[in-house]
């Protein structure tokens, strides 16, 4: 047949396989995406944002090309060869994407600019050769106006069908089970295949240079994976919630080995020394005012278990007490059992569930204390938990004289102090006595760090720390000043917005 004649039914129904394919390859690339773009410039809204239009940018510029083309020159080679470049494009995602994201992420900009730089550098150029599938192979499957709208109906129902199915297989099975990079890996192969499909017969060079590059940067990822793991006991882990980085490192502080879980590149979110179970991060020790400011506790809970570092030494220092820990990702529960010396006991019980679902059915006065130590990526605690509403429920589980503490990424002052603001003047708005701890002395109040915040149901009087350890955690006390800062509530709580000025401090920081 000529390629430029009416389709045949093998045609036909080639053209219509491949929009569904093309279809979930779009969506199972734009999910993934942000499992790519996580580990350098967070999981926030602005992410979604970003890659949601820029993809959309690209396609509606790829649709608009592919009609004018098709109009011109209605080839199955044609629109074989486009799929092939989007393989192509797919392959330099998987080869430049550290490179890429570690420029963006380095740059001195706000988070929004760079989550749009990322997307576009990354995610558009494919976006726009997959956008070209669609009015192109319309064009070629249309054998007479008078069935046009139902050719044309039938073609976006498949894509939009094979969007679907993409959207499915990708959350439940590629990320969690398959892997991000290696998702790339099997996306840009997907294409290939289904370029070679439609026109077996029309290898050339740069077809070959396409496959080349692709090899190329499978050998790459493959092989830098493997030396990080041969050097530094270093694997990459995909699960559910996060893209996790596992590895052993030297604490800066001691300088003694420690194996370290991340899921960005700027900060650990949990850590274990190789040779003792001593805790390696200084925030963790302040979660042990408990003993202060309710020294009768017996039964507290913990939202954010990751390695389960704190969860692992109140039990060893508390053999009376029991803990609950709230932990959304069992992959990370797994993980602290495999790596992190988590074991089984009685007196801890977890539940894998996103916590503000726990706090809204849980019990009422049913703890002493809760311990807050929820993070996504890049210091960003999840928004659902920092509003007047999810303060009211924390409030509403705990006995009359509880306690709750808060680990917080934050300045102290400055721009990068405006969540903390926020945060404070919406705890007051519930908890009778709300106090600010200053974890590490040594930073600078405009810096990001730490910080702990302490807020108590009763504001009874306390007395005098009779504890050395206590007293001189107590003597970080910081006094804010008064903040006119609106609190946060579920209908409003522009959390990420307030990171990114701690996170632009950061930056900056960093590069002086």
């Amino acid at each position: 047949m000529d390629e430029t004649s009416k389709p045949t039914g093998r045609v036909g129904i080639a053209l219509e396989t491949t929009v569904f394919i093309c279809g979930a390859v779009v969506m199972i690339y734009e999910i993934n995406g942000s499992r790519i773009l996580a580990p350098f410039i967070g999981t926030s809204t602005y992410i979604w944002t970003s890659l949601i239009g820029v993809i959309l940018a690209s396609l509606s510029l790829g649709y608009w090309y592919g009609g004018k083309l098709a109009d011109r020159s209605p080839k199955v080679s044609v629109l074989a060869s486009v799929i092939f470049i989007a393989g192509a494009l797919v392959s330099v995602t998987i080869l430049a994407k550290e490179v890429v994201l570690g420029s963006v992420a380095a740059m001195n900009t706000g988070l929004e600019v760079k989550a749009v730089l990322s997307s576009l550098f990354l995610f558009a150029p494919a976006s726009v050769a997959l956008g070209f599938v669609l009015p192109y192979a319309a064009k070629l499957r249309i054998s007479s106006l008078s069935d046009s709208g139902k050719t044309v109906g039938r073609l976006y129902a498949l894509s939009t069908i094979g969007s679907i199915a993409g959207t499915f297989v990708a959350g439940f099975f590629l990320i969690p089970f398959v892997g991000s990079t290696r998702t790339l890996y099997l996306l840009a192969i997907a294409l290939f295949v289904t370029s070679v499909f439609l026109a077996p017969f029309s290898f050339n060079r740069v077809k070959i240079a396409a496959i080349t590059l692709f090899l190329t940067g499978v050998a790459f990822n493959e092989t830098v994976a493997l030396l990080q793991f041969r050097f530094n006991s270093f694997q990459a882990i995909d699960t559910g919630y996060a893209h996790l980085s596992l590895f052993e490192t030297i604490d800066s502080r001691t300088g003694k080995p420690i194996l370290a879980l991340t899921n960005d590149p700027y900060f650990t979110q949990s850590a274990m020394f190789l040779d003792s179970d001593e805790l390696v991060f200084d925030y963790n020790r302040f979660f042990h005012l408990v003993r202060y400011f309710n020294p009768g506790f017996k039964h507290s809970l913990m939202i954010g278990g990751a390695a389960y570092s704190f969860p692992r030494d109140y039990l060893n220092a508390y053999p009376d007490a029991t803990i609950d820990v709230v932990e959304i990702d069992p992959k990370m529960t797994q993980i602290a059992r495999e790596h992190f010396r988590l074991r089984d006991d009685p007196r801890l019980k977890i539940f894998h569930e996103d916590a503000r679902v726990f706090l809204n059915r849980a019990s009422e006065g049913q703890y002493d204390a809760i311990m807050m130590d929820a993070f996504g990526t890049l210091f960003s605690i999840p928004y659902h938990l920092t509003t007047l509403e999810a303060a009211r429920h924390l409030r509403r589980i705990l006995k009359d004289d509880g306690v709750l503490m808060m680990n917080a990424g934050v300045a102290l002052s400055g721009p990068a102090s405006r969540f903390l603001q926020a945060e404070i003047n919406t705890l007051k708005q519930v908890f009778d006595d709300v106090r600010v701890f200053k974890v590490k002395s040594e930073y600078g109040d405009e810096e990001l760090q730490n910080v702990m915040i302490v807020a108590r149901k009763s504001a009874a009087p306390l007395e005098a720390a009779a504890e050395t350890q206590l007293a001189e955690m107590l003597s970080h006390e910081y006094v804010m000043p008064s903040s006119v800062a609106t609190p946060l509530t579920d209908e409003l709580a522009p959390v990420e917005y307030y990171n990114s000025f701690g996170l632009n401090t950061h930056a900056r920081t960093r590069a002086q």
